[in-house]
């Protein structure tokens, strides 16, 4: 009876032996499998996105539209005193450099300072309103500003607004048709800007833009200098402004393709 027992005993226990070695075996690739050093793609940093930090240097074709209005008479003593002798327009067009700095914020928005200058020969003028056989005339020999300006960027494109400080530079005369030029003046006028615009970059070099801007000089009293003998000098104030549709082009240094700050990791967009 004790061999039987003893002979049923060790058949069960090599059952026993035999499903733990197959259990072992089951288990052990899955916990070899967990305990491997996790693995990750290599990090890539972000793909470089436009920017429009950097300076420029261009130049620029203007429409000009402007008016030389109210030449009253100020002249002390001077028959019309306080009157209109009329105004004119002085249409044409204006071409010039520009140059600038901006600076864009994370956020997209863009703040910058241009500056820029304009030559022209254009002139306009009108008959006397109250003197027989009288003309007068202006001629627009510059026409430059100092700006700050803001925009927001869509990547390539800007769009913005500016505003600023102006000046111009004109030539008056007055002529008969008795004694030809009479008088003859000339002056720098300053004022103010304002205006708006876009702007979009072909390349990471150049750029492009097509903007509106009205300038208002206000009134100011012009000498006029005595050209025929027996003559006295002349006063007369006259109010200027001036609207331009500007287009121009702006080679870029600096600030293009600026890398983003942080990296993408494996697997992830």
């Amino acid at each position: 009876m004790h061999t039987a027992l003893f002979i049923i005993t060790g058949a069960v226990m090599r059952k026993l032996l035999l499903g733990m070695a197959a259990l072992i075996a089951l288990v052990r690739p899955a916990v070899s499998a967990d305990m491997r050093a996790p693995s990750y793609k290599a990090s890539r940093p972000l793909l470089p996105i436009w920017s429009w930090s950097g300076c420029y240097l261009g130049g620029h074709a203007n429409g000009l539209w402007a008016k030389s209005q109210e030449w009253i008479v100020r002249t002390p003593g001077a028959a019309f005193f306080g009157r209109s002798l009329g105004e004119h327009d002085v249409n044409g067009w204006v071409g010039g450099v520009q140059a600038g700095c901006d600076y864009q914020f994370a956020g997209g928005f863009v703040v910058g300072l241009q500056g820029d200058i304009g030559w022209t020969d254009i002139e306009g003028g009108h008959d006397s309103a109250l003197e027989f056989g009288v003309a007068y005339h202006s001629k627009i020999k510059s026409l430059g500003s100092v700006t700050g300006r803001i925009g927001y960027a869509w990547d390539r494109f800007l769009g913005y607004a500016k505003g600023g400080g102006a000046w111009e530079r004109d030539n008056y005369w007055a002529t008969t048709i008795v004694l030809g030029t009479a008088y003859t003046a000339s002056e720098t006028r300053s004022g103010w800007t304002i205006g708006i615009g876009g702007e979009y970059a072909f390349t990471n070099f150049l750029s492009g833009f097509v903007e509106y801007n009205y300038y208002d000089f206000g009134t100011r009293q012009i000498a006029f200098t005595p050209q025929v003998t027996g003559l006295g000098p002349a006063f007369v104030d006259t109010k200027e402004t001036k609207s331009v549709v500007r287009a121009g082009l702006s080679f870029r240094f600096g600030g293009y393709a600026t890398p983003v700050a942080g990296y993408l990791k494996g697997g992830q967009q």
